[in-house]
């Protein structure tokens, strides 16, 4: 996976369509999560498309999210949110200002309300999730 500073810079040079296409890559780049893990129990609340997130604890304490959406761009921003938090130590994603992070992308003025009104919710759920592991 990108790094969150990579595709920033990146994102920083393309315009209107050429970004929505690097979203749509973003999210085709996404680690494959397994049909049997989309559940009612990983499915994210709030998102106008389907989006589902599953924590893998790792042993050395750091977080790794699979992912997935069934909507092209929303599966991108679910990348977004992952390059944000990706292998970092619980705690340190716990403490973490991810909306801070994604600032930059300026998505709510990108994108329409529809695509991005579930994004809070998934920033929400990765860091409940990091402060139950780091706990």
């Amino acid at each position: 996976m990108r790094s969150l500073s990579d595709i920033a810079e990146e994102y920083d040079f393309l315009d209107g369509d050429e970004r929505y296409r690097l979203l749509i890559e973003l999210g085709r780049e996404l680690e494959l999560m397994p049909d049997a893990l989309k559940t009612e129990a990983t499915l994210v609340r709030g998102c106008s498309a389907s989006v589902w997130v599953y924590p893998v604890p790792q042993d050395d304490g750091r977080l790794h999210f699979l992912a997935d959406s069934n909507a092209a761009i929303t599966k991108g921003i679910v990348a977004l949110v992952l390059a944000a938090v990706q292998d970092r130590p619980a705690g340190e994603v716990a403490a973490m200002d991810v909306a801070a992070a994604l600032a930059p992308f300026d998505l709510k003025n990108q994108l329409s309300s529809n695509r991005t009104q579930g994004v809070p919710n998934m920033i929400a759920l990765v860091r409940e999730t990091a402060a139950r592991i780091a706990a």
